[in-house]
């Protein structure tokens, strides 16, 4: 298992957990970063922060302090892109 931060550009895999039960936490599960979705690095900014992912059709781009707190099981090389 990885966090989402981990998985660098063009990582996938399958959300497992949303580390913490504050805000940040409520956030992420609003967005629909909800255990047993697939997720997908498709950009990371110049300096690395923020990246941006696609899960569910749509795109949303977290700082990688918000991407930390999303644990991933992730899919082997070329799966799942």
């Amino acid at each position: 298992m990885a966090t989402l931060k981990e998985l660098g550009l063009h990582g996938a895999g399958k959300i497992d957990r949303v580390a913490g039960r504050g805000a940040l936490a409520q956030r992420l599960l609003a967005l629909g970063f909800l255990p047993g979705v697939s997720v997908r690095v498709v950009q990371v900014a110049p300096f690395g922060d923020p990246i941006t992912v696609e899960l569910d059709g749509w795109r949303v781009s977290l700082r990688l302090s918000e991407a930390d707190a999303l644990f991933v099981r992730p899919f082997g090389r070329g799966a799942g892109s």
